[in-house]
């Protein structure tokens, strides 16, 4: 994943635009919008975030207005608007999950990482946020882990202990490695 600021110039690689135009050849002619979101999924996917200028590069791409790309990137909540950490995870904070203990767990995961919900921990590892609905109410609280976005269920304080000590070690194993 390349870092990028909110101020840089974007420069799509050959590959990203390859995989660009693949995604518009499955719409008609005159419809290259239709790709809009499956190309903001890998834009975001490269970079991290939807930055302006990522934003302004995919509505060149797609020949639209940047605001037709800003309306869908706001709108979705699943598109990040500002850097994230290489791993964000996501709880469910609908009723049935916050019925057995999602509010708690989200504390929990403030006070693990030290950092508040949206924000990025020091270490570039971790950010947290409540999210809508993950569908799995009879397995709650329930937890997502992006960017694989892997699933978790019946989620406790010691299983979240384990999550994310599992994915500092999984990192620093991955640093040796490099």
């Amino acid at each position: 994943m390349l870092k990028v600021s909110n101020t840089e110039e974007i420069v799509f690689t050959p590959e990203l635009i390859t995989k660009f135009n693949e995604i518009v050849a499955r719409y008609p002619e005159g419809k290259q919008k239709s790709a809009l979101l499956p190309i903001l999924h890998l834009a975001q996917a490269e970079y991290g975030w939807v930055s302006t200028p990522v934003m302004d590069k995919v509505a060149e791409f797609l020949d639209l207005k940047p605001i037709e790309v800003y309306e869908v990137a706001t709108f979705y909540t699943m598109f990040f608007l500002k850097p994230q950490g290489k791993y964000v995870l996501e709880v469910c904070r609908t009723g049935p999950c916050c019925l057995v203990g999602a509010e708690k767990i989200m504390k929990y995961i403030e006070q693990k990482l030290e950092v508040k919900e949206g924000e990025v921990t020091p270490d570039g590892l971790f950010s947290w946020r409540g999210v809508e609905c993950l569908a799995a109410c009879g397995m709650g609280p329930v937890l997502q882990i992006g960017p694989e976005y892997t699933f978790y269920e019946n989620l406790t304080e010691a299983k979240v202990d384990e999550l994310i000590d599992g994915l500092r070690l999984k990192t620093a194993e991955k640093a040796q490695i490099i």
